[in-house]
């Protein structure tokens, strides 16, 4: 793209995701001054609106097409280098702009954790974004970067310190303090309603290699169950964001040509502590889980979700709720000859909001102004496969995020333990 008149346009500003978005943007970046960017939505009146709020200077563009407007969104992507857009459910949402990218040759990246959809657009857009010269990078948010990075960066060390990868790992979440956004549930209850009326759907969604086309690789843990982990040195339960983070590693991995092996393993989970309080804590959240899972399948209890758990469009917690959460990921692995590396990730702020906000704007910059063109050209990537070290280098400096090798967890047991 020649000379387009913006680095990045924010799609969907008016909505409370997408306005965190411009408010990072404007406190980080300013108006013009580093960054060229604007403001899209719908509804100018509520772009406007928006801007003032944020004490946004006027001069920031204002740009308006709706997300099933073809022809507008034709005309947007053409005015910039990538496109942030917190637009979703995006199975709902956002098969025209991602369309819209892929045939101008515009970067895009978004926070969707739908596999279903992933699965479908994959294939579809791949020969045109590679024509186009457009990078397309799903999953831009706390599912799937802390994780997707994390695994790439204990890797990495693994090579340099151990001279040799990791043949698995072990994603654990360590601690978690504030919420899962509205986006999240939202996509949850759509990719829930899509499976009842397509059923293969269901082998999609249980596939951890759903999102590589063509590749079957090994057996991977059976991460529903409550269990035991040597290498983390804990009991452990399911994680609710594993069935999407699981694919975007893999995916991940061979992107980049499987250098950890085509034997590669990867589980990600939570951690609920040692002993006879950790595994109560263990099995009680796996019964909750399947019970949680359970009534998501029935669609009335969907309807009720909706009308009386979900936010209403333009909630959220506020800035002192978002600025007090946190969250700490531990990875555990393990080379073929059975040496051991730890590594955790940590996020300044809640996982849903105040820390996903910065990780897709901080996502589209890097991809925007250091991501090589020879090493990512156009295509479908994740950020771990499209910007690797690069994107982790300005996570750390901008973002709040912390990328660090601990100490390998010691385990007073030698086996696993299942219920």
């Amino acid at each position: 793209m020649q000379n387009p008149a913006f680095d990045l346009i924010v799609f969907g500003a008016t909505g409370f995701t997408g306005r965190l978005v411009a408010g990072y943007l404007h406190t980080t970046y300013g108006v013009g001054r580093d960054v060229k960017w604007a403001m899209a939505g719908r509804s100018l009146e509520k772009l406007q609106r928006v801007r003032d709020e944020l004490g946004i200077d006027a001069d920031l563009p204002l740009l308006v097409a709706d997300a099933s407007d073809a022809a507008a969104l034709k005309k947007l992507v053409a005015q910039t280098r990538v496109v942030i857009t917190t637009v979703g459910p995006y199975q709902l949402h956002g098969n025209a702009l991602v369309a819209a990218c892929a045939e101008a040759g515009t970067d895009y990246v978004d926070l969707c954790g739908e596999p279903g959809w992933m699965a479908e657009k994959i294939p579809k857009l791949q020969p045109i974004a590679a024509a186009s010269g457009a990078r397309i990078v799903f999953s831009c948010g706390f599912d799937s970067i802390p994780f997707d990075l994390g695994v790439v960066f204990l890797q990495n060390e693994a090579m340099q310190r151990l001279g040799e990868p990791l043949v698995r790992v072990h994603g654990r979440v360590k601690t978690m303090k504030g919420t899962f956004s509205g986006g999240t549930a939202a996509s949850l209850l759509a990719t829930m309603e899509a499976a009842g009326r397509d059923r293969s759907l269901i082998k999609t969604l249980g596939n951890p290699f759903a999102l590589v086309p063509g590749f079957k690789g090994p057996r991977q843990p059976n991460d529903n169950l409550a269990e035991y982990d040597e290498l983390a040195a804990s009991w452990t339960a399911p994680f609710v964001m594993a069935p999407i983070n699981t694919k975007n590693v893999h995916r991940t991995h061979a992107l980049r040509g499987h250098p950890w092996g085509t034997d590669f393993v990867y589980s990600e989970r939570m951690l609920t502590g040692q002993g006879a309080k950790g595994e109560k804590r263990a099995r009680t959240t796996t019964r909750n889980t399947k019970i949680q899972n359970l009534l998501l399948a029935i669609g009335p209890t969907r309807a009720l979700i909706r009308r009386f758990v979900l936010p209403k469009p333009g909630e959220g917690p506020n800035q002192q709720q978002r600025e007090s959460g946190h969250y700490e990921l531990l990875f555990v692995g393990e080379t073929a000859s059975g040496q051991r590396l730890a590594a955790t990730v940590n996020g300044d702020r809640d996982p849903g909001y105040g820390s996903t906000c910065k990780l897709i704007s901080e996502a589209a910059l890097c991809l925007a102004q250091e991501t090589d063109r020879t090493l990512a050209p156009g295509g479908v990537w994740t950020p771990g496969a499209a910007m690797g070290l690069m994107l982790v280098r300005r996570l750390q400096a901008r973002a709040g995020l912390s990328f660090a090798i601990t100490d390998t967890p010691t385990s007073s047991r030698d086996r696993s333990t299942r219920a």
